[in-house]
């Protein structure tokens, strides 16, 4: 007989548990689907929240073929096969049929580049589904291609819910005699994982024989008998046990940061993703206090990816220790973002004239590269000249901090502009 998670899996948008922000009633993607058609997209959330789920239910409701493939054991011939498929049955003015790619994140680029021109010319409507941030681990002409939409892990009361919708409407399960008086350790131990609840409830019924079953929370982490992490590692607790690393190594606390990252490995957390995330680290919090950090994160990484474990703990460990004893700064976090801002609000601001590149005759005659100081002629390699556009030539994006590293910088700026920069001490 099928497990219990894939006998309950939802068949309608009205039975779909969970999501609402997407799927409710006036929803975007409930709007797209209600009229027929739906462009190429990408969800993105923790496992067991319903991708998979979601991307058949329309499958069903639009009446069009539905390709799947998994990321872990398809390779380029597969998708260009599917592909193939879906080009050849496909009628006139039909929709196009769906091809659904599971842990889309674990595609190579090429793998992706051969999506990209059925994806265009719509041949398929591309559903991907990831556990991992799209921005990171799919290519950007794809990404572009597609709409991006967040699931979340389930609440509290969607759980409940699907806890009561499985005991009195599942074949097996509305025939025994099953008292739940406690949940705390059912919804604990899922974290917001739609599968895990179910697969853990039936455990714990199947493991009771044919009696009657009264399910607490004692019998729960009783029939478990395993790390908790186990069931955490993609659940809520995955997401919250990294924040807490990060923030541990931000907050400058080698003990935490170390215990944290204990967690992650216990719970069999893969070394690519811890790894990904001290380089991320190094860049954001500890900056330029300490510019040897991001230099020996990545050399962290490039570790991880030749030895992998159990060695591999040893040199995230000696990065997490540096990172989280290095001084901190976010200056140059928050000089990129402030940067972002400004071409946001300003636009497409034109380049001045001494910057310009002048590879023809007709752009030296323009002005192009004309009064351009090349500053390697000059005392201390440099002199002053203007190198923003016109309309922004007094803003300020970059403010050093007080650490010993920064204040060098900052004071080789305020030698070089002098007023420009005194006016924003750190």
């Amino acid at each position: 007989m099928e497990p219990l998670a894939e006998r309950l899996r939802p068949r309608t948008l009205d039975d779909y548990i969970g999501q609402r922000h997407l799927v409710g009633q006036g929803a975007v993607l409930r709007q797209m689907i209600d009229s027929g058609r739906i462009s190429s997209f990408i969800l993105w959330g923790p496992p067991g929240v319903g991708k998979t789920t979601l991307a058949q239910i329309i499958a069903h409701r639009l009446e069009t073929p539905f390709y799947t493939l998994s990321a872990v054991t398809s390779g380029v011939k597969d998708v260009r096969e599917v592909i193939e498929k879906a080009q050849k049955g496909r009628f006139f003015n039909e929709a196009s049929p769906i091809l659904f790619i599971d842990e889309i994140h674990r595609f190579s680029k090429s793998q992706q580049d051969s999506l990209l021109g059925a994806v265009e010319k719509g041949i398929v409507t591309l559903i991907g589904a990831t556990t991992e941030n799209p921005s990171f681990e799919v290519i950007r002409p794809l990404l572009s291609r597609c709409q991006l939409y967040v699931l979340k892990s389930l609440e509290k009361d969607d759980l409940l819910q699907l806890l009561h919708r499985a005991l009195t409407t599942d074949v097996v399960l509305k025939e025994r005699h099953i008292d739940l008086q406690e949940t705390g350790a059912l919804l604990r131990y899922s974290g917001g994982d739609a599968r895990k609840l179910l697969n853990i409830l039936e455990l714990v019924v199947e493991a009771e024989g044919q009696g009657d079953v009264v399910i607490t929370d004692e019998l729960v982490a009783a029939r478990l008998q395993q790390n908790p992490l186990a069931y955490d590692k993609q659940g809520e607790m995955h997401y919250d046990i990294i924040s807490a690393f990060i923030k541990s190594i931000r907050g400058s606390d080698p003990d935490a940061a170390l215990y944290w990252m204990a967690r992650m490995i216990e719970g069999g957390e893969d070394p690519q993703f811890i790894a990904r995330r001290l380089v991320i680290s190094a860049s954001e919090d500890v900056g330029l206090a300490n510019p040897n950090a991001l230099l020996l994160a990545n050399a962290a990484f490039d570790t991880v990816m030749k030895i992998g474990w159990p060695e591999a703990r040893i040199a995230l460990a000696e990065a997490v220790v540096y990172l989280a004893t290095s001084p901190k700064s976010n200056s140059a976090y928050l000089g990129i973002d402030a940067a972002l801002q400004l071409v946001r609000q300003t636009g497409n601001q034109p380049v001045p004239l001494p910057l310009r590149n002048a590879p023809t005759q007709l752009m030296k005659e323009l002005g192009y590269h004309d009064g351009y100081l090349y500053p390697h002629d000059y005392p201390g390699h440099f002199t002053p000249q203007q190198y923003l556009p016109d309309a922004l030539v007094n803003e300020r994006l970059w403010h050093g901090q007080h650490n010993p590293a920064e204040e060098k910088l900052y004071q080789r700026m305020v030698n070089y502009w002098g007023e420009r920069y005194e006016d924003h001490q750190p």
